[in-house]
């Protein structure tokens, strides 16, 4: 399987050269490629132009289109940006000028990916990190957010490249049961991740609803998120991503009124931005910081959300012009969201950091703990709170959804209806949320230990997503001139082994102080090892094809 993927790679690859002629035999055999290059679920454009709607199809491969299932985003639905601003030649490895209109055109992918920096998952760790540590992990915020920068940009990367997101990638290029064990590991993730966001959203609810509706109705409130994201969708991807412009505004407004309610200490806060201070009572929230910053499905989503623009990948320049908004982007979107997690963990600093209600605050409590604190106002910061978080909840179930569906369907190569994988994929982490909030309604001591088991969930699940994204960005024959150099690549893999292992210490932390008994002992030390296993084979595959391409190539050449 590894040397058919290889051998196609060099008879087609990523980024053929802009300047060739096309030949009439080359365009024939292009409609009749393999089954995998026909199934791709973000196809480029092609350079030809396209039939009259008039035109009959001109055969048999064109007229079973006519019949296939709906794609994540079909050529009507990319945002059209290929012509607007200067023209690029065609044999030009130069991006065209900077414009403000492109840069518009180009936005939104970025902020939706950020939504995973804001989730209920991060709030809790922000407000934890601020009633426990105080302001002493800011500036340790600050570095995690840059280094969940870095990846998401090789994501971004990987996408605009080669015209495919990282499930498709996976598939393509590991052996099945590799490619169908990363699937299992993302689908664990993205159902975790879930419970957590729609908890969230739900504990907003019952915020604001005074208690009134209980948190299994919450969810199932949550859970139409999917048909209004379904409903939004057919009104193209800008309705889909203002949608998202206005929920991350109302989190900004309100986290920011609670700032400003509660007055925290500039000059604290600008200390703990600068002067980088940990101490043995506050590394497991220093930990949480950093392993919040990083969500192994929104490494999958990145990289699909990004081919939402109808982009030449044939022409470089207009490849590398991707790539510099994307950049702009998706630093912009960061930027908003560290400034709101700042708001957040400077906020419970203020007005618990050194109680006693440090040590019991969460999600479930924190909105009473603060209207305690700081009574009622004009409109009280309980609902001020629990406006945020429903906005937090919200927005980040509705792009779990749609990581979910270019996870299922990059990995197993499905072709299905919107609805359909959209029902599909909500219905996943949907069903065991409603029995999770059930069964843990009247508990907040038990809703803290299960989201300390869906933390550790996450925190398994990251080697399986870092790895494979900087196996893919490092791969010329992927890449092309666009693989990443080799001081960026040491870069990149020293953030994911640093991110490896923070979220290993978690998760031995965790292990060490949970799991009691000899029995259960001896088969997490068989887990444990069968997983260390596969991160060293990942490892090492990526190696082998790099290696495999270079030798190929040279034995073409006659080297």
């Amino acid at each position: 399987m590894q040397t058919r993927k290889l051998r196609r790679s060099h008879d087609s690859p990523a980024m053929p050269s802009p300047t060739a002629q096309p030949d009439p035999q080359e365009h024939h055999h292009h409609k009749h490629r393999g089954d995998d290059e026909e199934n791709r679920l973000l196809p480029s454009e092609p350079l030809h132009s396209p039939p009259s709607p008039s035109s009959p199809p001109s055969s048999d491969d064109d007229r079973e289109c006519e019949f296939e299932p709906e794609s994540a985003f079909t050529t009507r639905d990319k945002v059209r940006v290929f012509d607007v601003g200067a023209a690029v030649p065609a044999g030009s490895d130069v991006a065209p000028p900077f414009s403000w209109k492109k840069l518009w055109l180009f936005t939104g992918p970025g902020f939706l990916m950020s939504i995973a920096f804001l989730d209920p998952g991060n709030l809790e760790g922000d407000l934890q990190a601020g009633a426990i540590a105080g302001y002493s992990l800011l500036w340790l915020l600050m570095w995690a957010t840059v280094m969940g920068l870095l990846l998401q940009m090789l994501s971004a990367r990987v996408g605009v490249v080669t015209g495919r997101h990282l499930a498709e990638l996976c598939r393509e290029e590991y052996p099945n049961w590799t490619r169908l064990v990363l699937w299992v590991m993302a689908e664990v993730t993205l159902v975790a991740a879930d419970i957590q966001e729609v908890i969230g959203s739900a504990i907003g609810i019952q915020v604001l609803s005074r208690g009134v509706l209980p948190l299994w109705a919450g969810v199932i409130i949550t859970a139409s998120d999917c048909f209004m994201f379904l409903f939004l969708e057919n009104y193209g991807v800008r309705k889909l991503e203002a949608v998202f412009a206005v929920l991350i505004s109302t989190m900004a407004l309100t986290f920011a009124c609670m700032f400003v309610e509660t007055k925290p200490s500039g000059k604290e806060l600008l200390t703990g931005l600068l002067l980088p201070r940990l101490s043995s009572k506050t590394i497991r929230q220093a930990v949480g910081v950093v392993g919040c910053v990083i969500t192994p499905h929104n490494v999958f989503l990145h990289s699909a959300l990004v081919q939402s623009r109808n982009i030449d990948h044939q022409n470089k320049g207009r490849v590398q012009e991707a790539l510099n908004y994307y950049s702009i982007e998706s630093s912009a979107a960061l930027s908003v969201m560290f400034v709101i997690n700042l708001l957040v963990t400077s906020v419970f600093a203020k007005g618990f950091y050194g109680t006693e209600k440090a040590k019991t605050i969460g999600l479930v409590n924190a909105g009473h703990y603060l209207q305690e604190k700081y009574g009622g106002g004009f409109f009280p910061i309980l609902y001020i709170w629990g406006i945020g978080l429903l906005a937090a909840g919200q927005s980040s179930t509705i792009t779990g959804t749609y990581a979910g569906q270019f996870i299922m369907e990059g990995f197993l190569n499905l072709r299905l209806k919107k609805w359909l994988r959209a029902t599909i994929s909500r219905s996943l982490a949907i069903v065991p949320t409603i029995i999770v909030a059930i069964v843990f309604n009247t508990s907040e001591a038990s809703l803290d230990i299960l989201n300390e088991w869906l933390n550790v969930l996450q925190c398994i699940q990251i080697p399986f997503a870092l790895i494979p994204l900087l196996t893919m960005v490092s791969q010329e024959h992927l890449m092309g001139s666009f693989k990443i150099g080799p001081l960026l690549e040491r870069v990149a893999w020293t953030v994911a082994a640093i991110l490896i292992m923070i979220n290993g210490y978690l998760l031995v932390d965790f292990i060490t102080s949970e799991v009691k008994g000899l029995f259960i002992g001896f088969m997490v030390c068989i887990s444990t090892a069968a997983y260390i296993s596969f991160i060293i084979y990942l490892l090492l595959f990526g190696r082998i094809i790099s290696s495999a391409w270079l030798s190929t190539n040279f034995s073409r050449i006659g080297l």
